[in-house]
């Protein structure tokens, strides 16, 4: 009686299924999030805010948006993923809502983790906020940041609020930004309200070089410089308990 063929490469194609659905799985949370969590030297997440931050209301489907809650759970989740050492955000956004944007902003400027964030394409107006919420921050040479004051329904505001809304929303934004960067607030509300920069607003466009020389944004760097700073710091952090370390 013939012996029976023996299957000996079951395990390596079981292997190699389950490299695939895993592959497939991060390509999905990409596509439906824009978020994907990565193993490397440590297990980092990257999270991206692009286009227009999105409120309360539904931006038409034509837009590029960051739906805040979307993204609120996500931060909940990498915080309390034992596995998950660290966060980098990539940020190229327009502005957008201001309260969701300052409260993803808060969210992140809270978390136990280390955080990074890498400012490509732009950084504009709610953006500022978000980009200087991490612990470190980055921004590629050719990104700009605009800085303007508060803004309703879409429209400018050319002279200095007069509602009280307006001016605590203002006051937040200013006070969040100066906590969470090296800019004093005296030059950041003169850099908010400058004119003959912005066509018909008031404001200031710094490009990387500047946002970083304002003491806005930490660093230039690239992505290469910001996942090695995240790491540097998840280092530390391991090494210290939960402190957390200037990657510098």
């Amino acid at each position: 009686m013939e012996d029976l063929p023996q299957n000996n490469d079951l395990p390596e194609e079981q292997e190699e299924q389950q490299e695939e659905a895993a592959g497939e799985e991060v390509r999905n949370s990409i596509i439906q999030t824009g978020s994907v969590t990565t193993h490397g030297r440590h297990v980092i997440h990257c999270l991206t805010i692009i286009g227009q931050v999105e409120g309360h209301y539904i931006l038409p489907s034509q837009n590029k948006t960051t739906k805040y809650e979307h993204v609120m759970p996500q931060l909940v989740a990498i915080e309390q993923d034992m596995e998950i050492k660290g966060l980098i955000i990539l940020i190229n956004t327009v502005g957008g809502d201001v309260e969701a944007g300052l409260a993803i902003a808060e969210l992140i400027a809270g978390m136990s983790k280390p955080t990074v964030t890498l400012i490509l394409g732009g950084g504009h107006s709610i953006g500022v906020p978000l980009a200087v919420s991490a612990n470190r921050s980055f921004i590629v040479p050719s990104a700009t940041m605009t800085i303007h004051p508060v803004r309703m329904n879409g429209l400018v505001l050319g002279v200095p609020q007069t509602l009280s809304y307006f001016e605590k929303m203002q006051d937040r934004i200013v006070g969040f930004v100066v906590k969470n960067s090296n800019i004093s607030q005296e030059r950041f509300r003169s850099l908010m309200m400058t004119t003959g920069e912005l066509v018909m607003d008031v404001g200031t466009v710094l490009n990387g070089e500047d946002a970083v020389k304002e003491g806005l944004i930490d660093e230039l760097g690239g992505l290469s410089d910001a996942v090695e700073c995240l790491y540097r710091m998840i280092d530390e952090q391991e090494a210290d308990g939960d402190a957390i370390h200037d990657c510098q």
